[in-house]
């Protein structure tokens, strides 16, 4: 079927779904649906992040929120398309609050998925383009205010005689990205970070680092990187760029501040926010509190018998430095996910003798094969073909998790097939591989399902050649003044012990910031009730807690990958937004 073909069907369905939605008539629009059918709205309908399944699903969203939304002026946007059966349409609308866009994938004319999400609000829109301010005012005036004045009043204030709204805790990327969106709907918004400059979080790991995801997928909300960036940035570059971009984004950012404590007030419905800024202690008292600590949660460092006696280095791979100070040294990496490849391969280019010790499968990805099957969207050809940022974007946020695994398991299957080889050298070296519990490979990584992970940049070569040795299936028993013991009896001299061994949840920093009776109050972060190891049900759909509301009022996580959290940092903002202007926002489904 041609574009032109997907039309009629499209503009079909699109009137009858309008025409219903506006009418409030909940059966005319579940008679639109399949069977299977998904509906995932992204603040418009529900101010959550919801997925909702099957007519009873639809139909309980609906008759909670149609009232109040009053969804209106529906229209095609683009183009449509089909291919293998499904037709699939963008198209835009507004609701009472705010203006939209959607996406529809048709099968058999009726909808099997359904995406809506909420791009600004009516009376609240960003100023940009033909709405940019102008930035000074012409003609001779005395006392004039330039915008290095106004700049150096803002930061005298904020924080001091001027609370405010939004505090965000952790100057990444996630955090910054996010204070950028805040910023230009002008919500007041400090963001405190304990490191010495914005970026810093990547310039203190070890020196080869560099992103493991390309260009076209890691760009920073309103300002991409320039064409000539590297496919895979450097950490001190990117540490550059995240400097740069605080600067030009003209964000409130407080470096080497550490939150010492916070508890929410809800009579008063603020926040106290107690920081050390620097060795001086200042007193927040925000509306709304952000935790953006990063994509996960504590590192988990395991207590073996016998770490005490231990006389070389040990230290959990978020601390881990670069080897430089450990050429010929015996060294030992426990875990086998992005952090211990990347540490094994930075050790052995410095000459360490270094073994990794694999302790679970785990799910390999060639860059390069990533890239070409499994991120298209975000690729120098879909920029040349006139897919952006923001539509590759809502492309991946239109299918629902529920049916990730469906669409990942033909692109894990193509990527096994074309390297065949690969793989059959990783086995050979005694490397436990996985695809997923449900062989949709890439979909464990994305949906945080429990499985170690790594985006091969060079260290499954040094794997499977011996150069990184390798102990696999076993555990650590205990440690000894010099050693690693092994469950297997084996014993491995050891001058430094680097633990890969992840991360808690994210709702960790909540307990160690809050109280752990918020941590518990709010439950774990990221996980969708899969059923699938370190994911236990219920199914929720969506991943839990994040950029969402929780059931501690005010309090907000915001986290993920360069480019979840670029996404999903637009509709943390307007929720802010909504809430710091006084608009009704009822929460469907709301936690707690």
């Amino acid at each position: 079927m041609s574009g032109s073909e997907a039309t009629a069907p499209s503009a079909r369905w699109l009137a009858g779904f309008a025409d219903s939605l506006q009418r409030q008539d909940i059966p005319a629009v579940l008679a639109l649906f399949g069977d299977d059918s998904y509906w995932r709205d992204l603040v418009s309908f529900t101010w959550n992040i919801v997925t909702v399944e099957g007519y009873a699903g639809i139909r309980d969203m609906l008759a909670a929120t149609l009232a109040t939304v009053k969804p209106q002026g529906f229209a095609i946007e683009g183009t449509p398309r089909a291919a293998n059966g499904i037709v699939e349409a963008w198209f835009t609308f507004e609701t009472a609050l705010g203006r939209g866009k959607g996406h529809v994938r048709l099968r058999d004319g009726k909808a099997w998925t359904v995406l809506t999400t909420l791009q600004e609000l009516k009376g609240f829109e960003e100023k940009r383009g033909a709405t940019r301010p102008l930035g000074t005012v012409h003609g001779a005036i005395r006392g004039r205010e330039t915008w290095l004045d106004r700049k150096r009043t803002e930061e005298a204030e904020l924080g001091y005689s001027r609370q405010p709204y939004c505090l965000i805790i952790g100057g990444g990327q996630g955090g910054i990205g996010l204070g950028a969106r805040l910023k230009r709907l002008g919500v007041p918004t400090l963001i405190v970070d304990k490191n010495e400059r914005p970026g810093d979080a990547w310039r203190k790991r070890y020196k080869s680092l560099c992103l493991h995801d390309p260009v076209w997928y890691d760009h920073m909300p309103y300002l991409p990187f320039p064409d000539h960036w590297p496919v895979y940035t450097p950490k001190d570059q990117m540490g550059d760029w995240l400097e740069a971009y605080t600067g030009l984004m003209e964000l409130n950012y407080w470096p080497s501040t550490e939150c010492r404590e916070a508890r929410f007030d809800a009579e008063r419905g603020e926040w106290t926010v107690v920081v050390d800024r620097a060795g001086e202690r200042v007193v927040l008292r925000p509306r709304q509190l952000v935790l953006a600590t990063g994509m996960s949660g504590v590192p988990n460092m395991p207590g073996y018998p016998g770490a005490d006696r231990f006389k070389g280095v040990q230290h959990h791979s978020s601390r881990h430095p670069g080897g430089e100070a450990f050429a010929g040294k015996r060294c030992v990496v426990v875990g086998s996910n992005n952090s211990a490849h990347d540490i094994a391969a930075d050790l052995w280019e410095y000459g360490a003798d270094v073994t990794m010790l694999q302790r679970s499968p785990t799910l390999v990805v060639r860059s390069e094969s990533q890239q070409q099957h499994g991120r298209s969207l975000y690729s120098e050809e879909a920029v040349q073909s006139g897919i952006t940022t923001d539509m590759a974007d809502l492309t991946v946020a239109s299918i629902p998790y529920r049916l990730v695994p469906q669409f990942q398991i033909p692109v894990c299957r193509k990527i096994q097939d074309a390297d065949a080889a690969f793989y059959d050298s990783l086995r050979q070296a005694g490397f436990m591989l996985t695809f997923g519990e449900d062989e949709s490979g890439l979909g464990p990584m994305y949906l945080r399902r429990g499985s170690g992970y790594y985006i091969d940049v060079g260290a499954s070569a040094l794997i499977a050649d011996g150069r990184i040795k390798l102990k696999s299936g076993v555990s650590i028993e205990r440690l000894t003044a010099d050693s690693v013991v092994l469950s297997d009896g084996t014993t491995l001299a050891a001058d430094l012990i680097v633990y890969a061994t992840g991360y808690g949840s994210m709702n960790g920093w909540a307990a160690q910031l809050i109280s752990p009776e918020v941590a518990d109050k709010v439950g774990p972060c990221w996980g969708l009730g899969s059923g699938t190891n370190k994911d236990p049900g219920p199914w929720e759909g969506e991943l839990r807690n994040m950029w969402k509301p929780t059931a501690q009022e005010a309090l907000w996580f915001h986290g993920g990958n360069l480019a979840q959290s670029r996404h999903y940092s637009r509709y943390v903002a307007l929720q802010l937004k909504a809430r710091l202007e006084g608009l009704p926002t009822p929460v469907y489904r709301a936690p707690g």
